[in-house]
């Protein structure tokens, strides 16, 4: 006689997956609002029903076992579909438009999957979408020429928006060009013109090493910035996000070249306006990068 289905319940499986984000189930339980013990015993449930030990402790840490992973994979998805099913059900009804700015590093990589995600949940709201450079849509946010923008500042730096993510900055040259510096000269940039985050904390850690540097290129676009890269013109500096297949990051202690600190990619809202469209198309950018930490390359 075959044995009756178990039903994993949601909650709990919300619970496991916080808790291994979090790298701490005790953490997890504060994030759900739950007493510890009442984690615990959640945990040791959900082992019962898979027959399986889902984590071991490996210091302050957690380590999945096989089935943990599996179950993780599982999970995620399963609480996508609940949270969507929810969302569209609950915001079928969301009407307006949204005037969204972005970098154009996220053009091409992560914004038709976030669109793709938010036009299934929010049928009849419509997206205005604006690819520019930080500063420039930063202040059209101030001006309320766009609701939501997205946009990189320096860590700890005057920030006017929510903080989302930490993103690691690197130096890129044309990918299998065996970059190296040659310290007799000063080491060519290709940078966007000023005013530029990338440009200032490259020629900030340069100056504080001392190395020589010269404008090899410079561009108001970041093709134009790619371009001049891929020819070896020089190097440049951005995050992974969007860099193109043809362009690498390239290790700076072996190319004496100094480490470089990560920038804030912020969301920046225009004041008064709360709308729910608005509102639904923040969360769901803050949640994109929580998935995924920030760190997409396209």
């Amino acid at each position: 006689m075959m044995a009756a289905n178990k039903n994993l319940d949601l909650d709990t499986l919300r619970t496991f997956v916080r808790g291994v984000e979090l790298g701490s189930f005790a953490r997890a339980a504060v994030a759900v609002g739950r007493s510890a013990s009442a984690v615990s015993g959640q945990l040791r449930k959900l082992e019962a029903q898979v027959g399986e030990a889902l984590v071991v402790r490996s210091g302050r840490g957690l380590t999945l076992t096989p089935a943990g992973e599996v179950l993780l994979s599982y999970a995620r998805r399963m609480l996508n579909i609940n949270d969507e099913v929810l969302s569209r059900i609950q915001n079928s009804r969301v009407a307006g438009s949204v005037r969204l700015g972005l970098p154009p590093d996220f053009s091409e990589t992560w914004l038709p999957g976030v669109l793709e995600r938010f036009a299934r949940t929010h049928p009849r709201v419509q997206i205005e979408v604006d690819a520019d450079r930080s500063t420039e849509l930063i202040q059209r946010v101030g001006t309320g020429q766009l609701d939501l923008a997205l946009g990189w500042t320096p860590i700890g730096g005057a920030e006017t928006g929510e903080v989302i993510a930490s993103v690691p900055v690197g130096w890129i040259a044309r990918a299998g060009s065996r970059f190296t510096r040659d310290v007799s000269q000063p080491l060519p940039l290709v940078v966007f013109n000023e005013p530029c985050v990338f440009r200032r904390l490259a020629l900030a850690a340069l100056d504080a090493e001392a190395i020589a540097w010269r404008l090899a290129f410079v561009s108001p676009s970041l093709p134009g910035l790619w371009a001049a890269v891929e020819a070896q013109l020089g190097v440049t500096i951005r995050t992974a996000i969007g860099v193109p297949e043809s362009l690498g990051l390239i290790d700076p202690l072996s190319n004496g070249l100094p480490p470089l600190p990560p920038v804030s990619l912020s969301v920046h809202r225009a004041a008064g306006r709360a709308e729910p469209a608005v509102q639904a198309l923040f969360e769901l950018i803050s949640a994109t990068f929580a998935e995924n930490n920030g760190h997409e390359r396209g």
